[in-house]
């Protein structure tokens, strides 16, 4: 079994800058791209930044310039920086591992329980 775990969410004011982190853990082969998303009430969950492996990344169009991904591949940790917080980044974040539980088998995706970042204007 994968675990995924996120924490680092919370308040600031807008302008401001929070950090979240994901850490994957339990029993696996390798863990391949990781990622950040989110969801609004009523929306669709949104993917905010992903990173793979390799530490090729890409963002949503609304983050770009703002926020930034990074991993710890041998922590099998993913970072999101977020600067420039805005009102409308106010949302549950969630992290999402692919993960290969033996070497030879197929990647499954692992969801976090999400954690919330609330931005005030």
């Amino acid at each position: 079994q994968v675990q995924v775990v996120e924490s680092g969410g919370g308040l600031v004011q807008a302008g401001g800058s929070l950090r979240l982190s994901c850490a994957a853990s339990g029993i696996f082969f390798s863990i391949n791209d990781m990622g950040w998303y989110r969801q609004a009430p009523g929306e669709q969950r949104e993917l905010v930044a992903g990173i793979t492996s390799g530490g090729t990344t890409n963002y949503g169009d609304s983050v770009k310039g703002r926020f930034i991904i990074s991993r710890d591949n041998a922590k099998n940790t993913v970072y999101l920086q977020m600067n420039s917080l805005r009102p409308e980044d106010t949302t549950v974040y969630y992290c999402n591992a692919g993960a290969k539980v033996a070497k030879f088998s197929s990647c499954r995706h692992y969801w976090g329980q999400g954690t919330q970042v609330t931005v005030t204007s």
